[in-house]
């Protein structure tokens, strides 16, 4: 602080006490003076205070992975909205395929000097992906929410759906049916998410087979070929770790020549837009997308305001929404 007080008032030509007034928001500071100490502060690099970042610091980053899931464009919605009730302004990041990354947006909004950051989905679920960009945003101390699962020791309050709760919603459904070969698509192994449904499944099924559990990347494709090799090896309920990936598990039971839900039945996850026009609308666990959006606001907002939020989960707990892709199942 000494040092940033002298590099300051050495730049704009007054004391060091004139710095420290402005920083702390003191009177008997004349405002072009005020102003010169404020961008001295921005060209040497250093924060402004919370206080006096001006319209800068109504600026809130919400760093999307992508936009074609639509459970992410629903969670933008949500918390774009409150955070507009709160005076503060979205600024949305969503990643593209060779586009600009999350450590890219990461550098853009700590130069815009946001208030703080909403990540609702990204690197910080994958174990084995970089994750120097939030270390840069946990030194600067600016506050960070994380929606849904994420690795250890990043040190961020998180708002999470119960991965656990989901998975054990849609195995006791499937088994009712008399399903008894049941599978899993999730996404890649390092998925903190697709980890904790693998972990919850395992432990209601007592024994799952590995080659009941297949890995896919997030998209319809993914299912589909993920789904195709567990139909081959004689599964007959599918539980997805996303929408789309049930649409794709759909699609592949549908080529193979087999019926949904006559001989598959599919549960997806997320309940996201239009799952009830499909053919036939999907059986999904639903996150509570309005409940989440809005706690990850009011815990980012706590964070703004300069509250102590510990760097706790709140996990929320999700819904299955029975519809028409699940049925008893096949008789041998």
């Amino acid at each position: 602080m000494t040092r940033r007080l002298a590099e300051v008032a050495k730049k704009v030509g007054v004391s060091e006490a004139t710095v420290s007034r402005v920083l702390n928001g003191k009177p008997g500071v004349s405002e072009a003076t005020r102003q010169a100490v404020l961008s001295a502060l921005d060209v040497l690099g250093y924060e402004r205070p919370t206080q006096l970042r001006g319209d800068r610091a109504r600026l809130v980053g919400l760093v999307l992975p992508e936009l074609q899931n639509p459970i992410f464009p629903a969670f933008a919605e949500v918390i774009g909205g409150a955070l507009a009730q709160l005076g503060l302004t979205p600024v949305l990041c969503t990643q593209t395929k060779g586009g600009v990354s999350e450590a890219d947006y990461v550098a853009l909004l700590l130069q815009q000097q946001v208030s703080g950051v909403v990540f609702a989905g990204g690197l910080y679920a994958q174990a084995d992906a970089e994750h120097d960009h939030y270390r840069q945003l946990a030194e600067r101390n600016i506050p960070v929410v994380l929606v849904n699962a994420a690795i250890e020791h990043l040190g961020f309050p998180a708002v999470s759906c119960d991965d656990a709760v989901a998975v054990e919603q849609a195995w006791r459904h499937l088994a009712s049916l008399g399903h008894e070969r049941i599978g899993l698509v999730l996404g890649p192994a390092d998925h903190m998410p697709s980890a904790r449904k693998l972990a919850a499944a395992r432990a209601i099924a007592g024994h799952l087979p590995d080659e009941f559990v297949a890995r896919a990347i997030f998209s319809i494709e993914g299912g589909h070929a993920a789904a195709s090799r567990l139909i081959d090896r004689g599964v007959t309920g599918i539980i997805c770790a996303s929408d789309p990936l049930a649409l794709g598990a759909i699609r592949a039971a549908r080529r193979k020549g087999f019926g949904v839900p006559s001989r598959v039945s599919v549960v997806g996850y997320d309940d996201s837009a239009f799952m009830n026009c499909t053919e036939p609308p999907l059986t999904t666990v639903r996150q509570p997308i309005e409940a989440m959006g809005r706690a990850a606001v009011e815990v980012l907002n706590a964070r703004i305001g300069g509250v102590a939020v510990p760097a706790e989960e709140l996990l929320f707990e999700p819904e299955l929404v029975v519809r028409g892709s699940t049925a008893q199942a096949p008789r041998e």
